[in-house]
């Protein structure tokens, strides 16, 4: 047991293989609002990881054996849920509007109230969040301790803005510029195979866009864009994947209760 009384987690990450490029991983002992989706996308001369959870235990372990190349780690944007483990990684892009946050530890306590606030918790409770766990986790690796957590820094090593090119040997990602949730949210687009990794931009559950950087406004025009992307497939920063006819759903839904 863990010196608060949390469980020793045997395994920190799960991973299940989407094709035999793609492979999502998630940290099951985190509560639902925080457990990012992570994606590992295999390439020809890189891979590359979009967003890298919480930090808590390592990725790069993790990964040991399929890690064989240089490897590009992409943040959608820098919300602690998603760039815990950047540090890990020796090429780091984001969007610049989020560039100077990711020179900081975006989480540093496992305590809600310590990290965020009472006031932030219930902002999401009314977003449609259940919130029913005291800590962001419910349970800790060997050899980590809840008091004195924090997340460490990355180094970013490229900017990358609308239009740029996440470039991989074999697949070729378009940045596209997806904020309203956060200033610097971006997208992955590969038209080819019509594949977008969206981040927080857009997922299968409770939207946020009352965050203290947010801005509605510009939510909604992220939603006229997404609405219109001939979209197969959509690997998102939270919950499952989903196709073309639920992404406009989705956003029609935003739309129709922002617009």
């Amino acid at each position: 047991m863990s010196s608060i009384g949390l469980p020793l987690a045997e395994r920190w990450f799960e991973r299940r293989h989407i094709d035999n490029q793609i492979t999502l991983l998630w940290e099951p002992h985190v509560t639902p609002l925080m457990r990012c989706n992570i994606w590992h996308v295999r390439g020809t001369s890189k891979d590359m990881i979009v967003d890298t959870g919480m930090g808590v235990a390592s990725l790069v372990e993790e990964l040991v054996d399929v890690l064989d190349k240089p490897v590009t780690a992409v943040a959608t944007h820098s919300h602690g849920d998603h760039v815990g483990g950047h540090h890990e990684f020796d090429e780091v892009l984001v969007h610049p509007a989020e560039a100077d946050d990711m020179k900081y530890p975006r989480l540093t306590s496992l305590d809600p109230i310590e990290a965020w606030g009472e006031a932030a918790i219930e902002s999401l409770r009314r977003a449609g969040y259940k919130w029913d766990n005291p800590q962001f986790v419910t349970a800790l690796p060997a050899g980590v301790a809840f008091e004195g957590f924090t997340q460490r820094t990355a180094r970013v090593t490229r900017l990358i803005d609308e239009g740029d090119v996440v470039d991989i040997g074999d697949r070729q990602f378009e940045v596209l510029h997806l904020p309203g949730h956060s200033p610097g949210s971006i997208g992955l687009w590969e038209a080819e195979t019509g594949t977008l990794f969206s981040g927080d931009a857009i997922y299968d559950g409770p939207l946020l866009d009352e965050l203290d950087h947010s801005d509605i406004a510009v939510y909604c025009k992220t939603m006229e864009r997404l609405i219109n992307l001939p979209v197969d497939v959509v690997h998102a920063g939270h919950d499952p994947s989903f196709g073309r006819d639920r992404l406009r759903e989705i956003a029609s839904n935003y739309l129709a209760r922002r617009s």
